[in-house]
């Protein structure tokens, strides 16, 4: 009996303390974050420093994402695909590098009505970051997932490279 309480206490306190976003608070979040934006409830387009962003939403289905254009796919020699799906794991953190039609986007997809406030500011931050280190060093923080990073696996890569190299 006493560990059904705990567990009906805990519940309680879990659903008190569980996020309620509304396509309304995410449009206030974002027009405080935004220099320049447009759109109507549920869909905008926004920028921050030039940066393109994109925010769609489904509330009935519970999702929403935010996302950022970086660059044709057709344009980008293919290491770089490479470093992106490295990136996915290590250092892209909570958004991804994705592509959709022909261009690679950095991309952050939640469910909406358990997003905070906070989780939607820091997920702006990351897909600005994930677009405008795309390139070079394909994080969205300063914090690298452990393992190897992206430049570790091109310098692994160029060893084995000059190593036949040499042999020839």
């Amino acid at each position: 009996m006493k560990n059904i309480l705990i567990l009906i206490f805990v519940f309680a306190l879990f659903n008190a303390s569980a996020q309620d976003m509304t396509v309304d608070k995410l449009g206030s979040i974002l027009k405080e974050s935004a220099d320049k934006i447009e759109g109507e409830n549920g869909r905008w387009q926004f920028q921050i420093n030039e940066t393109v962003f994109v925010v769609l939403t489904d509330a009935n289905n519970n999702r929403m994402r935010i996302i950022s254009p970086i660059a044709e796919t057709i344009s980008l020699e293919k290491h770089m695909l490479e470093k992106a799906l490295i990136a996915n794991f290590h250092s892209a953190l909570d958004v991804k590098y994705a592509i959709s039609e022909g261009v690679i986007w950095s991309a952050f997809v939640h469910p909406l009505k358990e997003l905070s406030e906070e989780q939607v500011k820091d997920a702006i931050s990351q897909v600005y970051y994930a677009n405008v280190n795309f390139g070079t060093t394909y994080a969205s923080t300063s914090l690298i997932f452990p393992g190897k990073s992206a430049n570790d696996e091109i310098k692994e890569k160029e060893k084995k490279v000059k190593a036949k190299l040499r042999k020839t």
